[in-house]
Protein backbone atom coordinates (compact mmCIF):
# COMPACT_ATOMS: atom_id res chain seq x y z
CA UNK A 1 0.00 0.00 0.00
CA UNK A 2 1.28 3.36 -1.11
CA UNK A 3 1.85 6.07 2.08
CA UNK A 4 -0.44 8.81 2.16
CA UNK A 5 -0.05 12.00 0.02
CA UNK A 6 1.28 14.65 1.84
CA UNK A 7 -0.25 17.96 1.05
CA UNK A 8 1.74 21.31 2.20
CA UNK A 9 -0.19 24.17 2.95
CA UNK A 10 0.62 27.63 4.04
CA UNK A 11 0.15 29.18 7.36
CA UNK A 12 -1.71 32.93 7.04
CA UNK A 13 -3.79 34.42 4.89
CA UNK A 14 -3.07 32.42 2.13
CA UNK A 15 -4.81 28.95 3.75
CA UNK A 16 -8.04 30.75 4.41
CA UNK A 17 -8.32 30.84 0.81
CA UNK A 18 -6.80 27.67 0.26
CA UNK A 19 -9.57 25.89 2.34
CA UNK A 20 -12.46 26.58 0.23
CA UNK A 21 -10.90 24.64 -2.85
CA UNK A 22 -9.84 21.96 -0.58
CA UNK A 23 -13.53 21.24 0.05
CA UNK A 24 -14.56 21.58 -3.44
CA UNK A 25 -11.68 18.29 -4.06
CA UNK A 26 -13.15 16.67 -1.41
CA UNK A 27 -10.68 17.24 1.13
CA UNK A 28 -11.93 17.84 4.73
CA UNK A 29 -8.94 18.21 7.39
CA UNK A 30 -9.43 16.80 10.95
CA UNK A 31 -10.74 19.47 13.41
CA UNK A 32 -7.37 20.08 15.27
CA UNK A 33 -6.23 21.59 11.81
CA UNK A 34 -8.68 24.38 12.24
CA UNK A 35 -8.18 24.91 15.67
CA UNK A 36 -5.80 27.94 16.66
CA UNK A 37 -4.52 27.13 19.66
CA UNK A 38 -3.28 23.42 18.29
CA UNK A 39 1.04 23.31 17.90
CA UNK A 40 0.48 20.22 15.79
CA UNK A 41 1.98 20.33 12.32
CA UNK A 42 0.45 17.23 10.12
CA UNK A 43 -2.80 16.48 10.01
CA UNK A 44 -4.93 13.40 8.83
CA UNK A 45 -8.27 14.44 6.62
CA UNK A 46 -11.53 12.36 5.53
CA UNK A 47 -9.34 10.67 2.79
CA UNK A 48 -6.87 7.81 3.85
CA UNK A 49 -4.17 8.55 1.04
CA UNK A 50 -4.26 12.34 1.97
CA UNK A 51 -2.03 14.08 4.75
CA UNK A 52 -1.61 18.17 5.53
CA UNK A 53 1.23 19.28 6.78
CA UNK A 54 0.92 23.35 7.85
CA UNK A 55 4.29 25.23 7.40
CA UNK A 56 5.51 28.69 6.22
CA UNK A 57 5.11 30.52 2.79
CA UNK A 58 8.41 29.71 2.19
CA UNK A 59 9.01 26.28 3.32
CA UNK A 60 6.31 25.05 0.85
CA UNK A 61 8.53 25.19 -1.63
CA UNK A 62 11.37 23.33 -0.12
CA UNK A 63 8.66 20.55 1.42
CA UNK A 64 7.41 19.71 -2.17
CA UNK A 65 10.50 20.05 -3.87
CA UNK A 66 12.79 17.82 -1.99
CA UNK A 67 10.15 15.05 -1.73
CA UNK A 68 8.99 15.24 1.70
CA UNK A 69 5.30 16.32 0.44
CA UNK A 70 4.55 15.42 -2.92
CA UNK A 71 1.96 18.48 -3.46
CA UNK A 72 1.31 22.19 -1.80
CA UNK A 73 0.02 24.99 -2.19
CA UNK A 74 2.58 28.24 -2.67
CA UNK A 75 2.48 31.59 -4.14
CA UNK A 76 4.02 32.19 -7.81
CA UNK A 77 6.51 34.51 -5.77
CA UNK A 78 8.12 31.87 -3.93
CA UNK A 79 8.22 29.28 -6.96
CA UNK A 80 9.91 32.14 -8.38
CA UNK A 81 12.53 32.96 -5.85
CA UNK A 82 13.80 29.03 -5.35
CA UNK A 83 13.65 28.09 -8.54
CA UNK A 84 13.64 24.41 -7.53
CA UNK A 85 14.20 22.29 -10.83
CA UNK A 86 12.23 19.49 -9.15
CA UNK A 87 9.28 21.85 -8.60
CA UNK A 88 6.57 21.20 -10.87
CA UNK A 89 4.05 24.14 -11.19
CA UNK A 90 0.63 22.74 -12.89
CA UNK A 91 -2.04 25.01 -11.68
CA UNK A 92 -2.82 28.48 -11.45
CA UNK A 93 -5.39 28.07 -8.13
CA UNK A 94 -6.77 31.79 -8.97
CA UNK A 95 -6.97 32.89 -4.91
CA UNK A 96 -3.75 34.86 -3.09
CA UNK A 97 -3.63 37.85 -5.46
CA UNK A 98 -1.33 40.05 -4.96
CA UNK A 99 2.34 41.30 -6.38
CA UNK A 100 5.92 41.95 -5.26
CA UNK A 101 6.94 45.55 -5.45
CA UNK A 102 9.89 48.09 -5.25
CA UNK A 103 8.78 50.84 -2.72
CA UNK A 104 11.16 53.17 -1.29
CA UNK A 105 10.59 56.44 0.74
CA UNK A 106 7.89 59.29 0.23
CA UNK A 107 10.18 61.56 -0.33
CA UNK A 108 12.60 59.81 -2.12
CA UNK A 109 10.11 58.94 -4.49
CA UNK A 110 9.56 62.69 -5.34
CA UNK A 111 12.52 63.40 -6.70
CA UNK A 112 13.92 60.12 -8.16
CA UNK A 113 14.20 58.80 -11.36
CA UNK A 114 14.61 54.62 -11.81
CA UNK A 115 16.08 55.56 -15.66
CA UNK A 116 18.86 57.06 -13.93
CA UNK A 117 19.47 53.95 -11.15
CA UNK A 118 23.11 52.65 -11.93
CA UNK A 119 23.51 51.33 -8.39
CA UNK A 120 20.95 50.63 -5.68
CA UNK A 121 20.91 49.07 -2.56
CA UNK A 122 17.66 46.82 -1.86
CA UNK A 123 16.57 45.20 1.62
CA UNK A 124 13.98 42.04 0.70
CA UNK A 125 13.35 38.39 1.30
CA UNK A 126 13.17 37.77 -2.12
CA UNK A 127 16.93 37.87 -3.00
CA UNK A 128 17.11 35.64 -6.45
CA UNK A 129 14.02 37.53 -7.40
CA UNK A 130 15.41 40.94 -6.93
CA UNK A 131 18.90 40.12 -8.12
CA UNK A 132 17.63 39.13 -11.40
CA UNK A 133 15.26 42.10 -12.00
CA UNK A 134 18.05 44.68 -11.66
CA UNK A 135 20.10 42.33 -13.79
CA UNK A 136 17.89 42.51 -16.20
CA UNK A 137 17.93 46.33 -16.28
CA UNK A 138 21.66 46.50 -16.27
CA UNK A 139 21.87 48.07 -12.54
CA UNK A 140 24.05 46.65 -9.95
CA UNK A 141 22.36 45.52 -7.04
CA UNK A 142 23.53 45.27 -3.39
CA UNK A 143 20.93 43.08 -0.84
CA UNK A 144 20.28 43.05 2.29
CA UNK A 145 17.85 39.61 2.97
CA UNK A 146 15.32 40.49 5.75
CA UNK A 147 12.81 37.73 6.86
CA UNK A 148 10.31 40.80 8.03
CA UNK A 149 10.30 44.13 8.93
CA UNK A 150 10.85 45.25 5.61
CA UNK A 151 9.34 48.53 5.94
CA UNK A 152 12.21 49.25 8.85
CA UNK A 153 14.88 49.39 6.62
CA UNK A 154 14.80 52.34 4.83
CA UNK A 155 13.95 54.16 8.10
CA UNK A 156 17.19 53.34 9.76
CA UNK A 157 19.38 53.63 7.46
CA UNK A 158 19.95 49.67 6.21
CA UNK A 159 18.85 50.27 2.37
CA UNK A 160 16.94 52.85 0.43
CA UNK A 161 14.57 51.02 -0.74
CA UNK A 162 12.60 47.58 -0.14
CA UNK A 163 11.23 44.76 -2.38
CA UNK A 164 8.18 43.16 -0.49
CA UNK A 165 4.92 41.61 -0.94
CA UNK A 166 2.17 43.66 -1.63
CA UNK A 167 -1.95 43.60 -1.17
CA UNK A 168 -3.57 46.58 -0.41
CA UNK A 169 -0.79 48.77 0.20
CA UNK A 170 -1.45 49.81 3.42
CA UNK A 171 1.11 48.74 5.43
CA UNK A 172 3.67 50.69 3.00
CA UNK A 173 1.78 54.03 3.19
CA UNK A 174 1.67 53.36 6.94
CA UNK A 175 5.59 53.22 7.11
CA UNK A 176 5.45 56.40 4.92
CA UNK A 177 6.93 54.38 1.27
CA UNK A 178 5.44 53.86 -1.72
CA UNK A 179 5.27 51.71 -4.78
CA UNK A 180 7.67 52.73 -7.74
CA UNK A 181 7.21 49.61 -9.67
CA UNK A 182 5.51 46.26 -9.66
CA UNK A 183 8.15 43.58 -10.38
CA UNK A 184 5.76 40.62 -10.49
CA UNK A 185 2.25 39.68 -9.92
CA UNK A 186 0.99 36.60 -7.66
CA UNK A 187 -1.19 34.27 -7.54
CA UNK A 188 -0.95 31.01 -5.75
CA UNK A 189 -0.15 27.74 -7.25
CA UNK A 190 -0.84 24.12 -6.96
CA UNK A 191 3.00 22.58 -7.16
CA UNK A 192 4.21 18.85 -7.10
CA UNK A 193 7.33 16.69 -7.16
CA UNK A 194 8.17 16.29 -10.35
CA UNK A 195 9.41 12.96 -9.25
CA UNK A 196 6.44 11.72 -7.31
CA UNK A 197 3.94 13.17 -10.33
CA UNK A 198 5.79 11.14 -12.69
CA UNK A 199 6.21 7.75 -10.50
CA UNK A 200 3.29 7.65 -8.17
CA UNK A 201 -0.52 6.84 -10.08
CA UNK A 202 -2.28 9.13 -7.18
CA UNK A 203 -0.82 12.31 -7.59
CA UNK A 204 -1.90 13.09 -11.15
CA UNK A 205 -5.62 12.41 -10.48
CA UNK A 206 -5.69 14.94 -7.25
CA UNK A 207 -3.51 17.53 -8.99
CA UNK A 208 -6.51 17.13 -12.40
CA UNK A 209 -9.16 17.21 -9.06
CA UNK A 210 -7.18 20.77 -8.17
CA UNK A 211 -7.33 21.94 -11.30
CA UNK A 212 -11.38 21.29 -12.23
CA UNK A 213 -11.91 22.86 -8.59
CA UNK A 214 -9.99 26.03 -9.49
CA UNK A 215 -11.22 26.03 -12.90
CA UNK A 216 -13.60 24.67 -15.01
CA UNK A 217 -11.74 25.98 -18.10
CA UNK A 218 -8.34 24.80 -16.92
CA UNK A 219 -9.63 20.99 -16.45
CA UNK A 220 -11.04 21.67 -19.88
CA UNK A 221 -7.97 22.10 -21.73
CA UNK A 222 -5.67 19.86 -19.90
Amino acid sequence: MAPPIVLALPKGRLLSEALPLLARVGIEPEAAFLDDDSRALRFSTNQPGIELIRVRAFDVATFVAHGAAQIGIVGSDVVAEFGYPELYAPVDLGIGHCRVSLAEPAGLAAEDDPAQWSHVRIATKYPNLTRRHFEDKGVGADIVKLNGAMELAPTLGLADRIVDLVSSGRTLKENGLVEVEVIAQVTARLVANRAAFKTRADVAPLVDAFRAAADPRQAAAA
